[in-house]
């Protein structure tokens, strides 16, 4: 299967570097993806929303011979992928949410961001304000990422995510969430409550959930567990 990576916030396609060998040794061909804006001496000022889906699309359509793929989004990568695939429904065998899920119509990661801000960078470890996002992120971890961090186009977090064509048919694109901040049954029993966080998951027509327990990044803190979990799911 063809499963192309697509990463959060601040990272580009080598946040995968630990997980693409393991997928290729299952036998699945990987795609990370380096999103516009996510280089050092890139010009982030006129980089939006749209282009970063528009990009997961091109990827879609760069795999040979009309061949389904995976998108696998961590963290707001997730939200691009859904967009992706609400554009490429014939294409896209499932979307998994790395710690993450699918965006609702209308929906910013931090619309309330300053406008002013063009590079947003990766803020303070204290800034993050619960442990949950830190667990198994150790000391060298957490150098070693905030050494190859890139800035954020201010413009990708402001901005709500729109769809077009109908919502029901996207929500037929099966769904796996990768939980490793929050378990699954504190996932499930969000959706009960019809919690804003995962309500359009909770819309879709064929989803599951797998348990992945670490912080935020396992592709830093658990990459094999993480490589195993997209495997599982992209079979």
């Amino acid at each position: 299967m063809d499963i192309i990576l697509i990463p959060g916030f601040w990272l580009d396609a080598s946040a995968w570097d630990d997980v693409v060998p393991a997928l290729e040794a299952a036998g699945h061909t990987a795609h990370p993806l380096t999103l516009p804006g996510l280089t050092r001496d890139a010009d982030r000022s006129d980089i939006h929303l749209a282009d970063h889906v528009a990009a997961v699309v091109a990827a879609i359509d760069a795999v040979p011979d009309a061949r389904p793929v995976v998108l696998a989004g961590h963290s707001a990568g997730g939200g691009l992928a859904y967009a992706a695939a609400a554009q490429r429904i014939d294409r896209v065998a499932r979307v998994i949410y790395v710690d993450s899920g699918p965006m609702a119509e209308g929906d910013a990661i931090n619309a309330d961001l300053d406008p002013a801000i063009v590079d947003f960078e990766l803020p303070p470890w204290s800034g993050f304000g619960e442990d949950d996002d830190l667990v198994d992120l150790t000391d060298d971890l957490r150098d070693r990422f905030r050494a190859r961090a890139i800035p954020q186009p201010g413009h990708t977090v402001r901005e709500p995510h729109h769809y077009t064509g109908d919502a029901d048919l996207r929500r037929t694109i099966p769904g796996t969430v990768i939980a490793c901040e929050y378990p699954a049954q504190t996932l499930r029993q969000l959706m009960e409550q019809d919690h804003p966080y995962v309500r359009e998951f909770s819309l879709l027509t064929d989803y599951e959930i797998v348990d992945l327990p670490t912080g935020h990044w396992p592709m830093f803190t658990k990459p094999a567990e993480l490589a195993a979990a997209i495997a599982a799911a992209a079979r």
